[in-house]
């Protein structure tokens, strides 16, 4: 099927959303959850959800739009985090100095963190709509339940080795911080598949008014080839 070029209002939705979901988790990322006896961010709320989308977008429109997703994404929160640390270093208001240290610490991601989230996000997506788009041509379209917690086992799987070790390696015990990627990956899996009954729905509520299915045959896989919609 010939892949169009414009997009859709359906795609610039989906795109917000994901952007949104990734800057949120990065907010979140600041608390700490407490489930009996496991603990985890509280990114896990919305950080699942980009996955999700990821995994939609290339379901209908393809890796090459999702590619687009993915890098503009990563753009805006590039500058969210940015302006995040502009705002720390700014001098604060007489008047405000006792909120300040709770500001900055939301907004004050140590670098890092900050390295750890941007290079697992990158890593994370480009693996997750890789292994969609490759199944869904070796499984002409079928199993879309298959597909897409298989990508999301890889994605997250690709996202918690680099960003854990990076983030906290030296200050976590090596078993503890094993313990928590491994629960990290587990969790958001289970998020993706208690929600794959609306995640069916949606792709096929949005390929039917959008009329397009897209295979993707005869593209490049690098993520730098953004110009190749």
């Amino acid at each position: 099927m010939i892949q169009r070029k414009n997009v859709s209002v359906s795609f610039m939705i989906m795109g917000i959303l994901l952007t949104t979901c990734l800057i949120a988790s990065n907010l979140l990322e600041t608390k700490i959850l407490q489930f009996g006896r496991f603990t985890m961010t509280a990114g896990v709320l919305c950080f699942p959800i980009s996955y999700i989308l990821n995994d939609c977008i290339c379901e209908v429109w393809g890796y090459r739009k999702t590619r687009l997703i993915i890098w503009t994404a990563f753009l805006m929160n590039f500058i969210v985090v940015t302006l995040g640390q502009l705002a720390v270093m700014l001098p604060a208001a007489d008047y405000w100095k006792e909120s300040e240290p709770h500001f900055n610490f939301v907004f004050g991601l140590a670098p890092r963190i900050a390295v750890a989230s941007f290079l697992a996000f990158l890593t994370g997506s480009f693996v997750n709509a890789y292994v969609m788009s490759r199944m869904k041509v070796r499984q002409q379209g079928r199993n879309f339940s298959l597909r897409a917690i298989a990508s999301t086992l890889w994605g997250e799987g690709a996202d918690s080795l680099i960003f854990f070790p990076i983030a906290f390696y030296g200050l976590i015990p090596i078993p503890d911080l094993l313990k928590l990627m491994a629960l990290q990956v587990c969790t958001k899996t289970a998020y993706e598949v208690v929600m794959l009954p609306v995640t069916i729905r949606v792709v096929r509520f949005v390929k039917k008014i959008e009329g397009t299915d897209v295979y993707d045959t005869d593209l490049s896989y690098n993520p730098l080839k953004i110009q190749e919609l």
